[in-house]
């Protein structure tokens, strides 16, 4: 028996700019151009699978369920080798649009900025010295004091994907905050993760099997290596958005633990800004 997909919408986003057909021919003629940069496989470090498709198939996430529209700024926290900004480049207007991308893996960013930036200059990429005990051990800011240079309200849309699920629970706040302060009011955080539901399935079979960290809120896949895959405790998530001054849009449970006829892997929340200043 599947378990059911848990769809919470809370707070109210603008009419998606794209549906059904015509994202569905957006997203395959993102996948039929030949002409976009794509990483060897030796240099891809941000997992298994095909790097235009996963891609791709988060553009289709950030305009049916986030919302994003052509001519928004966008922040690309974690933005790895550019997995998610390479298909955007298809969709974000060259000439109103903008998309800043950071990520503590230099290797990473420097390809995107040959690669990307090159072609699309309203596409910037640079480099966050963030300490992270998998992708950036010697890193020289701590993960729980993280700054961005920009000003407030700069932004208009954010993805965290796959981000908070290489994150200790201390830095989940942290981040949120930053984030929120650089958003304007009414903008959106779209963030991807694990999330341990009470309600799971017993017959189905996780992809991932996660243990408790001590009390909470955390779960390591791996306790040799900790930030390999992290989740987290129900609610955890929703609460430390919340305190940063956010308001849950959407919640949609992925497939990563089995029993789920989910059309994606990870979970996924959307939260819309709603304050004009973070307390």
């Amino acid at each position: 028996m599947n378990s059911p997909v848990l769809i919470r919408d809370t707070a109210g986003l603008l009419p998606v700019a794209l549906s059904g057909e015509r994202l569905a021919d957006l997203q395959a003629y993102v996948l039929r151009n030949r002409f976009l940069p794509v990483p060897p496989s030796e240099d891809n470090f941000v997992g298994d699978g095909d790097y235009l498709a996963i891609g791709t198939e988060f553009l289709g996430h950030f305009i049916e369920l986030g919302g994003l529209r052509a001519h928004e700024k966008v922040l690309d926290v974690g933005c790895g080798i550019g997995r998610m900004a390479v298909p955007l480049t298809q969709f974000l207007d060259q000439a109103k649009a903008r998309y800043v991308g950071f990520d503590p893996a230099s290797a990473g960013i420097q390809w995107c900025t040959r690669n990307i930036s090159s072609v699309y200059p309203n596409f910037r990429f640079a480099h966050l010295d963030v300490a992270n005990s998998l992708y950036n051990p010697e890193g020289y800011i701590r993960g729980n004091e993280v700054a961005l240079p920009f000003a407030s309200g700069a932004f208009d849309f954010a993805i965290m994907t796959s981000v908070i699920t290489h994150l200790p629970a201390d830095e989940i706040g942290p981040y949120f905050q930053e984030i929120a302060r650089l958003l304007g009011k009414g903008g959106r955080l779209f963030v991807s993760a694990f999330v341990m539901v009470q309600d799971r399935n017993p017959d189905a079979k996780p992809r991932i099997d996660f243990k408790r960290a001590g009390e909470g809120p955390a779960w390591f896949a791996d306790e040799k290596e900790p930030m390999m895959a992290v989740a987290f405790d129900d609610g955890f998530i929703e609460s430390a958005l919340q305190a940063a001054g956010f308001e849950l849009a959407v919640k949609r449970l992925g497939h990563w633990r089995g029993g789920s006829n989910s059309l994606h892997y990870q979970d996924f929340f959307v939260a819309l800004k709603t304050n004009a200043e973070v307390t």
